[in-house]
């Protein structure tokens, strides 16, 4: 199994700028992503950019920088643009890791590179974890998928799914949030790491955004919409919380410290 593990960061962001330059344990949250991606079996491991100062400090500590334009459209966008300028073949394999994830294990990244290889019927693969709580399922910062028996994505959605009608329906209070999960259903977590094949990115950008990405604001509902598949696994491990508060960021500094 052969790939490339690409990192984006992105110095603007509306809840913690300059969230790959802020430190933990010592070192900007981009290096701890950069050092767990490492790990990995990937050949390769890209920090893609728009700003300087990042593209300064991966320098730094010694990573391999790409720089990228500034107005993107999406973060599948500003990967077709890196693998292009890295001269991919177009049968390669590539990684997406989140930027703002210092504690990705790196098994998780071998997992979803080896599940493309094994699936050659996906254009993508991703992963999920199961959802045990209602409050979780309810949040729409928890991205639901619904598969089919042979773990290819039916949809995503921000939205309870599958939506169990007849349970949630029972709360008289209206607000349609019952106190325990129906039995015999399972939820799935999407957990946003991808692996792609080059050709298929440079498909994706000539494509128009979906009603439904729009809608849902689920870049990954373009290739749906346009009849790609998509593999979803459950992940082989525990996938740690990334930062995208305040409160995740002081939260990890706190268990670095310790």
């Amino acid at each position: 199994m052969s790939f490339t593990a690409i990192i984006p960061a992105r110095f603007a962001s509306s809840r913690l700028p300059g969230k790959p330059l802020l430190p933990l344990a010592g070192k900007p949250m981009i290096q701890h992503v950069w050092q767990q991606t490492c790990l990995s079996a990937a050949d390769r491991v890209v920090i893609a950019t728009d700003d300087e100062r990042i593209a300064e400090a991966a320098s730094a500590f010694g990573a391999e920088v790409c720089m990228t334009a500034a107005d993107h459209p999406s973060g599948t966008d500003r990967l077709q643009e890196v693998v292009s300028k890295l001269s991919l073949a177009k049968t390669a394999q590539v990684v997406n890791v989140q930027g703002d994830e210092p504690m990705i294990p790196p098994e998780l990244i071998n997992q979803v590179a080896a599940n493309l290889a094994n699936n050659p019927q996906a254009s993508i693969a991703t992963l999920s974890e199961q959802i045990t709580s209602v409050e979780a399922v309810f949040n729409p910062n928890n991205v639901k998928v619904v598969t089919d028996k042979n773990g290819l994505a039916l949809y995503f959605s921000r939205s309870p799914q599958p939506w169990a009608r007849d349970y949630f329906l029972k709360n008289e209070a209206g607000d349609f949030k019952p106190q325990f999960l129906p039995a015999g259903i399972k939820f799935q977590r999407h957990i946003g790491i991808y692996a792609y094949r080059v050709d298929f990115l440079d498909e994706y950008v000539t494509w128009q955004p979906a009603p439904l990405e729009q809608a849902e604001q689920l870049e990954q509902l373009r290739a749906l919409w346009n009849g790609h598949k998509i593999h979803v696994a459950e992940a082989c491990q525990q996938h740690p919380q990334g930062v995208d508060t305040p409160e995740d960021y002081q939260r990890l500094q706190a268990l670095l410290a310790n």
